[in-house]
This record gives C-alpha cells, sequence and structure tokens, in this order.
C-alpha cells in the first residue's frame, strides 16, 4: 500500500474524532521530540503541530498524520516511524505561509522516505 501522509494508518491505534491527541508527548525512533500542541482528523488532511520544547528551542515541526506508528492511550504518546534529524531537516513549519504550497513540500517530503530510512 502506498504511503498516505495525510492520514492516520488503519493500524496505528487512532480511533477518530474521538482521539484528542493535543498534550501527548511524541517518540521518534531515537528518543523523544516534544508534545502535540494541536491535531487535526479530517480524512486526507490530518496532522499533527508538534512544540519541540527544548529540543529545538522555540521551534514547531508540523508531522504528518501518516508518520504516526502507534498511539499509546495509556502513557499518552505517539510513536513515529521517523528520525529526529529527519523531523529536524523536515520544511520549516510556519503558520503564516500559504497551507497548500507547505503542506504539498511536507507531504513529499515525508514521502520520498517511504519506508522509512533509519
Amino acid at each position: 500500500m502506498a504511503f498516505q501522509p495525510w492520514e492516520y494508518r488503519t493500524d496505528s491505534g487512532f480511533t477518530g474524532d474521538r482521539s484528542d491527541l493535543t498534550g501527548y508527548s511524541i517518540a521518534a525512533v531515537d528518543g523523544d521530540i516534544g508534545h502535540v500542541d494541536e491535531a487535526t482528523y479530517e480524512s486526507g488532511a490530518s496532522y499533527l503541530v508538534v512544540d519541540t520544547g527544548p529540543w529545538i528551542f522555540g521551534h514547531m515541526v508540523m508531522l504528518p498524520a501518516g508518520v504516526v506508528e502507534r498511539i499509546d492511550t495509556a502513557e499518552k504518546k505517539l510513536y513515529v516511524d521517523r528520525t529526529k534529524e529527519q523531523i529536524k531537516n523536515s520544511p520549516n513549519y510556519d503558520e503564516l505561509a500559504d497551507n497548500a504550497e507547505y503542506r504539498e513540500r511536507l507531504g513529499s517530503y515525508y514521502s520520498d522516505m517511504y519506508p522509512p530510512r533509519m
């Protein structure tokens, strides 16, 4: 199956819009990167805005929902199948940028590395 960057994976544990992922911590394959500041759940347009806190001080990143490998509701933690470096090198998040153009660049960035190279 082709990678769908803007859809939560069917085997990730995502239960639809009944889930509020805001505040969940995010774990990359090589360590924690921050917590979910904002999450969207629209079909074909879902993403997470992550506050990276001290990891990249004062920086926010957007992660397409498709990189979420697993959701642990007991731990309130999302596991993504990318490294810290891959996330750090993603196109810069700018909430004021043209959304369609940015999402296209971001979706391409993560799709080009599918399956994830770790």
